[in-house]
């Protein structure tokens, strides 16, 4: 048996309407199809999982795994459009995104405040796998995967949507948001129900922030998740502040440093302490694309020594908490093209691995690895 690209599959599944053109003599023309059908802007020559999976699954490649997980959050976006533009189910645009891949969307999450989809659960089809002779699941397959959307500038969508937006770009938290608490309990309930090694997470843009966030939450709880962050925002007002205040301590402790103290050292071997969750650490995939300047961020470098002799963060250094972070350089792009979800499953798409640690990334999951200082330790060292 030939093995066949989702691409094909999707080609004979979805047949183009022909119409009857009175203007033009009774002759056949073509519908036009959507701009957002599989078969138009999807991927192309993805292979389509079969029973050749049970020996070398294409889960284990890493480009198949990016194109199929960007391609359920592309899903989410369309859930949205199919329910805004009120398609029946014949007609919805959204489930071709996932069916090649032998998976059904058994949930959505839906924002309290207007009704609008920003996220859903796909399990993996064994009905659907079954019927191309693939009895086991492949390996490296997630048996379930949570996708969430970014903004969606529709104008049922928009407000809330925006309004998340300014939540990160003040506060760096997302906490505050329905839609946190709703994707944490969604995850709890499926990790619970599959295992935490069985689920993925994944988001683009405000979902990746949501994702990243929720997360970090259930890693601090010991639910470690396979993450997968599409051009996460890395931009916001909190963080800038934060960057001004992390030079005042160090400019406060090198003057410090120049006074006597007797317990000096002492104070700074207490401050080294640090706790880790056990073997395992919990370390997300982040793409971002250079050209994209709400995600760049993520491309600064890690301090290099000099500053890491004055600053406390030095302990969350030597301590690993980097995340595999995938960088797409394209020379100048427009900032919707660098931002749009389509480039990551694109047949061009040439990926590097960053070599330096993130300086965002590693602020973000320090707390993860270390603990507090005692407060009587911290009053200690403000004499």
């Amino acid at each position: 048996m030939s093995k066949r690209s989702a691409q094909e599959m999707n080609n004979e599944n979805l047949q183009v309407l022909d119409v009857v053109s009175c203007e033009s003599g009774g002759e056949l023309e073509r519908e036009p199809a959507h701009p957002y059908a599989f078969q138009v802007s999807g991927p192309r020559n993805v292979p389509s999982i079969n029973w050749k999976d049970l020996i070398n699954s294409s889960w284990k490649n890493s480009n198949y795994r990016r194109t199929v997980i960007a391609c359920f959050i592309q899903a989410v976006y369309l859930l949205e459009l199919d329910r805004q533009e009120n398609r029946t189910k014949e007609h919805a645009l959204a489930p071709n995104w996932w069916i090649p891949f032998k998976y059904k969307c058994v949930d959505t999450l839906v924002d309290q405040r207007d009704g609008s989809i920003f996220g859903a659960v796909f399990e993996w089809d064994r009905t659907a796998a079954l019927s191309d002779f693939v009895l086991l699941r492949p390996s490296g397959a997630p048996r379930a995967v949570l996708a969430l959307r970014g903004t969606l500038l529709k104008s049922t969508t928009i407000r809330r949507d925006i309004e998340d937006d300014l939540r990160f770009l003040a506060w760096e938290s997302l906490k505050g948001s329905c839609r946190f608490s709703s994707t944490l309990n969604a995850l709890k309930s499926i990790s619970e129900k599959y295992g935490s090694s069985n689920v993925c997470i994944a988001g683009h843009s405000l979902g990746a922030g949501f994702a990243l966030q929720v997360g970090k939450a259930l890693a601090k709880e010991g639910i470690l998740l396979d993450t997968h962050l599409f051009n996460p925002p890395s931009v916001s007002l909190a963080s800038s502040l934060r960057g001004v205040g992390e030079k005042a301590v160090i400019m406060w402790k090198k003057m410090r440093a120049m006074l006597p103290s007797g317990d000096s050292d002492n104070s700074n071997n207490n401050e080294a302490k640090s706790i880790k969750l056990g073997s395992k650490r919990w370390i997300p995939h982040l793409y971002v694309n250079n050209s994209d300047y709400l995600c760049c961020r993520y491309t600064d470098p890690e301090k290099n020594d000099a500053e890491k002799e004055n600053d406390e963060a030095s302990v969350a250094s030597a301590t690993p908490t980097d995340a595999k972070l995938f960088v797409f350089s394209k020379g100048k792009q427009k900032f919707l093209e660098a931002h749009g979800l389509e480039q990551w499953w694109s047949e061009e798409l040439e990926l590097q691995k960053a070599l330096n640690g993130s300086k965002l990334i590693s602020r973000q999951l320090k707390s993860l690895y270390t603990v507090p200082t005692p407060p009587e330790q911290s009053a200690r060292n403000r004499k």
